[in-house]
């Protein structure tokens, strides 16, 4: 694009914006709301009363972390009074020393760099390679996205300031000195015939102006460059515009009344004019003559004229917050940016030296209650800022840093928007390093900072060279250590030994670093569980049985096989790669269990019991859905539930009809069970059993389960399907190791690609008495009955009529009578097990198993969680629990007779 040279070298050239020429534009922004159209303006602007730093008010450095050479990040707490209360906050502040050669400032700008974008900081950052970064200007949410101040990036105007009072910039000129100033726009536009006509401003969308109250695009031209990404320049500008596309310098084409269609080309631009500006353009410009633009900014402070070339980068804002190192006046109303209210906040500004600029966010979120605009002076007084400008606050408030080692930048905290996320916004200040790659300086090393005993977790290192920029890790070579025996390195991770915390550390060369690791024991366990309730109790039984630990602190963790060691009672079983295998039952055993243990700590036993064939469906009352799917999207069919033929007329089935003709590759036809969410199959079930009308059509039939832990789990039943009539098909289901509770999905036929040519596209096939074999989960299998007579406060009971010594007597305390549990368990079978360590008892009789803890008013009913308004207490060294609650639980029926305190158990 060619322009007019002005000798004074004080306006500025509109220059080539082409994608990938040099780096991205980079906008910073504050993106936020603003109330532009209409702005109602208060003169004289109302003064802060903190002009000074108060006694009351104190800023804390809780720590320093370098970003890269002449960058750092430096967390504040600040204490101020509010309302009477002292209330403390937390800020960040990246601080960056302009006379480091390796840093810059610059402008971030939505996505690849141009305005209506919107993005958010840390893709912004991410994106343009930012070191850190936080959001910019503010703009209009409610209008295309366009920051509302200057934009400068590497010497290029991208945005004109909007015609709005009070509100100043900040920049980094080409000699490294900051400044914090208003500008304002003129520039001019020359036609070949040497007429000219002013310009109104860049890349700018609709408003209104101040203080005339103005449509900013009335009788009015605009520049659009290629830094402009919506075809629309700009939406609701007031009138119908005129638009001319100049390329080289050269008029290319005029659309008259009308928007020329598309983008702005990246080797051109587009001037938009409105009424007599668009009269200007019919008058004197023509397709294929010359015409020139030039333009500048103007301070409004000193009236010097500025070419944009002379800035490195400037960005938008807001008020004036700090001048001379004092809390200034507010330069504009602060209302429509909640100045009085404790918000997030983000600024910034330089110190007296001007070698020094902070960028400052402070934090709203549950650690942290923001600040008031007052507040923020204060705190940025107190913290060496000499002038500084706020930038976008609230939601919009962002701020990303690159931690050390790490290769790009992440959250430096929780934002305002919480799960929200962040705001996507207009622009943003970013922080870049040209640093060349240094010596190794430092080691960063991550990984769990818990470990189970008897779990291997491997530890990943990283670094950072001497300007504090990532190392590539491949490249580092360390040795590992551990300051006690609590974990131990085994060449590729470190092992959990035993309980209790030990440091790690890393060394390579010079580089050294540590973090503490600890080896959680029994005592930090709550509750260990299996997933797995109920199983079959026969030998070549082979169930899947991972196990969850609940820490004490609340928190749930996945107990790695290796660190379980288990127990076996009435049967003989091993585990291996979390499967336990029954290898063989004892004698008369009917119940057995497998209970697992954690340093000490004896968790819910796995039930095993006698298996029955169960009827789980015959679709005789089926009430929900069946449906049929099919792939590709090409294959057709029915899936229903209709009355049976033959043999079968009396009786409904579920028939699966399918049409494979059309399609490539292989070729599914599903019978969906209950929609797509499938129907629960009984716990522990080892086999299925199903009958099935075939068609011999040589395609596989299959079942598909859905496990607990969100796994497909695939069954052929037959494969290949080669009979007709009626058959029952029985599978083994041991082997699929299904994770409980688990649903039956689908009922399905394939067809693979695979000789295709030899198997029916086009078939029906029929399911009827679907059943499962599974332990018997209920009743008190092989207990024995009896009749049990206890009276409170005597030390003996009575088994059918035969009297028995009790070590401890029953009592009865704040309503409730407690038993010892022993006596019982031994009149009517089962057992309990104690641990000392958590207070918990454990009692299993036939397939129930119960745990209860002393104190503690919830209980564990074969696995779940339920609640109790008493608890196991203990009395003369000895545990005794709440006799309704466990009785009636183990299926065993309770009388008390008040009169004579006479207790009278039956089963």
């Amino acid at each position: 694009m060619v322009v007019k040279r002005e000798e004074a070298g004080k306006r500025a050239k509109i220059v080539r914006m082409a994608a990938g020429q040099g780096k991205k534009l980079i906008l910073v922004s504050l993106a936020g709301l603003i109330w532009i159209q209409p702005m109602v303006l208060m003169e004289p602007f109302g003064r802060t009363t903190s002009t000074v730093y108060a006694a009351e008010s104190q800023a804390t450095k809780l720590g320093t972390e370098d970003i890269t050479s002449g960058a750092k990040l430096v967390k504040y707490q600040y204490t101020t009074t509010r309302s009477g209360k002292q209330v403390k906050v937390l800020a960040d502040v990246i601080e960056v020393d302009l006379s480091n050669p390796y840093v810059q400032l610059d402008v971030m700008t939505g996505k690849g760099g141009q305005v209506t974008t919107r993005q958010s900081v840390e893709g912004m950052a991410q994106e343009t390679g930012a070191v850190a970064g936080v959001n910019g200007d503010f703009f209009a949410t409610g209008g295309q996205g366009v920051p509302m101040g200057a934009a400068v990036s590497q010497g290029t105007l991208v945005t004109s300031p909007a015609k709005l009072q009070g509100m100043f910039t900040f920049g980094v000129r080409s000699d490294n000195t900051p400044v914090i100033d208003r500008y304002n726009f003129t520039g001019t536009v020359m036609a070949e015939d040497g007429s000219t006509f002013p310009l109104t401003g860049i890349n700018q969308e609709s408003y209104t102006t101040e203080p005339d109250k103005a449509y900013s695009h009335v009788n009015n031209m605009f520049i659009y460059t290629s830094a402009w990404k919506s075809e629309e320049r700009p939406k609701a500008s007031g009138t119908t515009p005129t638009e001319v596309l100049v390329q080289g310098g050269v008029i290319q084409q005029i659309s008259y009344q009308a928007a020329i269609p598309g983008q702005v080309p990246s080797d051109g631009y587009i001037l938009r004019a409105h009424g007599q500006a668009a009269d200007f353009i019919a008058t004197h410009m023509t397709v294929g003559q010359r015409v020139d633009a030039s333009y500048q900014l103007v301070s409004q402070t000193s009236g010097q004229q500025l070419n944009p070339s002379e800035f490195k980068m400037m960005i938008g804002g807001h008020t004036l917050l700090v001048d001379g190192g004092k809390a200034s006046a507010f330069t504009r109303s602060t209302t429509s940016i909640s100045g009085g209210s404790a918000v997030a906040r983000t600024a910034v500004g330089y110190s007296q030296d001007g070698k020094k600029v902070y960028i400052i966010t402070v934090e709203k979120n549950g650690s942290s209650s923001g600040l008031t605009l007052a507040e923020l002076q204060k705190f940025m007084v107190s913290i060496g800022v000499w002038k500084g400008v706020n930038l976008d606050g609230g939601g919009s408030t962002t701020m990303v840093t690159r931690p050390l080692a790490e290769t790009e930048a992440k959250l430096t905290f929780t934002t305002s928007n919480g799960s929200a996320g962040q705001r996507a916004v207009a622009n943003g200040l970013g922080v870049y390093t040209t640093a060349p790659q240094g010596a190794l300086k430092g080691l960063k090393v991550s990984g769990a900072s818990t470990l189970l005993i008897g779990q291997t977790a491997a530890y990943s290192l990283k670094g950072y060279d001497i300007y504090y920029n990532p190392v590539d890790a491949a490249g580092i070579q360390a040795t590992w250590k551990s300051d006690n025996g609590n974990v131990a390195w085994t060449g590729e991770g470190f092992k959990g030994i035993k309980a209790g915390t030990s440091k790690i550390t890393a060394v390579s060369g010079d580089g050294k670093d540590s973090m503490e690791v600890t080896v959680l024991g029994g005592a930090d366990l709550s509750s260990l569980t299996p997933v797995t309730t109920f199983a079959s109790l026969e030998a070549g039984v082979s169930v899947s049985v991972p196990v969850t630990a609940k820490l004490k602190n609340g928190n749930t963790v996945n107990v790695p096989d290796e660190s379980v060691k288990w127990e076996f009672t009435g049967m003989k079983a091993s585990v291996q790669n979390g499967v336990l295998s029954v290898q063989s039952v004892n004698n008369g055993a009917k119940v057995a269990y497998a209970t697992p243990k954690y340093d000490g700590f004896s968790g819910t036993p796995i039930v095993f019991s006698a298996s029955s064939e169960q009827v789980w469906e015959n679709f005789e009352n089926a009430t929900y859905p069946v449906s049929f799917t099919g792939l590709p999207t090409e294959a057709k069919g029915t899936a229903a539930i209709v009355q049976g033929t033959g043999e079968r007329e009396k009786s409904k089935v579920l028939k699966l009809d399918y049409d494979l003709t059309g399609g490539s590759g292989n070729k599914f036809a599903y019978a969906q069970i209950n929609g797509t969410t499938g129907k629960t199959i009984p716990e522990g079930a080892t086999s299925m059993a199903i009958d099935v009308l075939g068609d011999a059509s040589l395609n596989w039939l299959r079942a598909e389960f859905a496990a607990a832990d969100g796994k497909s789990i695939y069954v052929d039943l037959a494969r290949p399907l080669d009979f007709t009539g009626w058959k029952t098909i029985t599978v083994d289901l041991t082997a699929s190791a299904i994770k409980h509770p688990a649903k039956l999905k689908r009922l399905y036929v394939v067809n693979l690609e695979e000789g295709q040519d030899e198997r029916a596209l086009t078939g029906s096939v029929s399911f009827d008495n679907i059943r499962f074999t599974a332990p018997v989960t209920g009743g008190d299998t092989g207990m024995p009955s009896a009749t049990v007579t206890m009276v409170a406060g005597q030390s003996s009971m009575t088994v059918d009529g035969k009297k028995q010594t009790l070590d401890v007597a029953p009592l009865i305390k704040d309503g409730t009578t407690y038993v010892p549990i022993k006596y019982v368990l031994d009149a009517f079978g089962g057992q309990a097990a104690w641990n000392a360590k958590a207070k918990k008892i454990t009692v299993t009789r036939g397939t129930t198993v119960l745990e209860l803890t002393v104190g503690k008013k919830e209980y564990m009913l074969n696995g779940a969680a339920k609640q109790s308004a008493v608890t196991p207490i203990i009395a003369n060294n000895r545990t005794l629990v709440p006799l309704r609650l466990v009785s009636e639980q183990l299926g065993i029926n309770v009388n008390w007779e008040k009169k004579t305190k006479t207790i009278t158990l039956q089963s």
